[in-house]
Order: structure tokens, then C-alpha cells, then sequence
């Protein structure tokens, strides 16, 4: 779960106390996230998009100068 929420593979080895890589992307493949929900919400603003990133907001791409960003529910 940890890992669905930071991307960040070395930080939950970590957590995990794994010296293998290989332990880690085991456990990280045995959660199904396939039934995620988000609220998603479009900045067309700097002071907009820096809002969102401050209440957990994560920045997904561009779209006709909209940034779009995620957080899950």
C-alpha cells in the first residue's frame, strides 16, 4: 500500500528491512490496485496547481494549458 502511494521502490525496501531488490518487487506485485478511485481536479494557474500539490494533489500532464492532478479517495 505504501508503495502505491510513494513510487518510491527503494524507500519501501527500506521499510521492509529487504537487502534484495527482488523481496521487494515480490510484495509490491501482490496488491491489486485496479479498483482505485481519485478525485481529480484541472489548474490553469500557478498559485492553482500550487494549491493542490499542498493538499496531496499529484500532477498527471497537461491538457490545452490545463494541469490536470489526481489524489486518491
Amino acid at each position: 500500500m505504501e508503495y502505491n502511494k510513494t513510487k518510491d521502490i527503494f524507500y519501501i525496501m527500506q521499510i521492509l528491512g529487504h537487502n534484495n531488490i527482488k523481496n521487494t518487487l515480490r510484495y509490491t506485485q501482490l496488491v491489486n490496485f485496479e479498483q482505485d478511485e481519485y478525485v481529480c481536479k484541472a489548474a490553469t494557474t500557478i498559485r492553482q496547481a500550487s494549491e493542490l500539490i499542498e493538499v496531496g494533489y499529484e500532477y498527471i500532464c497537461e491538457i490545452d494549458d490545463a494541469k490536470l492532478f489526481r489524489k486518491r479517495k
